[in-house]
Formats: structure tokens, sequence, C-alpha cells
């Protein structure tokens, strides 16, 4: 499984809307622009943290922006991977 492959399992998961707004695969470093779906009542803050706990638990960091402006997005993540991690067998 690839880096961009598991984040998009990852987004699939929490069930939301997502654009990569930037990708540096060859860094593993991207830029998601979230919302969540048209019928999701869920709190900002709840998806937030289901994101944060799955992208911990593959070893990515982790730096959102809640209601950025000028994106469009209602969360914005930053996540980087910077050591190499086993997902063949995820």
């Amino acid at each position: 499984m690839t880096e961009r492959q598991l984040i998009q399992e990852i987004l699939n998961t929490v069930d939301v809307v997502y654009d990569f707004e930037n990708s540096d695969e060859d860094n593993k470093e991207y830029t998601l622009l979230i919302t969540r779906q048209k019928e999701d009542t869920r709190e900002l803050s709840t998806i937030n943290n289901e994101m944060k706990k799955y992208f911990k638990e593959a070893d990515f960091s982790y730096d959102e922006t809640m209601e950025p402006k000028d994106s469009g997005a209602e969360i914005k993540v930053d996540i980087a991977r910077h050591h190499l991690v086993n997902t063949t067998d995820a």
C-alpha cells in the first residue's frame, strides 16, 4: 500500500470529503482539505480527533487548522511521514 493509498483509506474510514491541496510524495508530505459530508452532524472537533488518532497510529505527524480562511475547507491538515514504516501488512 502506498502512502497516498493509506491516507485515502484513513479519510474514507473517517467518512469525510477531502482534497489533496499539496502532495510531495518524494518527501512524504501532504496538505489535505477536509469537509464534512452533507448529512454529517458530527462536530468538527470530533472529526479532527478521529483523523488525528488514525494518522498518529500510522506514524504521521499531524498539524491541523480548524476553519481555515480562503480554502473552502472546514479543516486543513498538514501531515508527513519521514521514517519508513512497513505498510504491506496493513
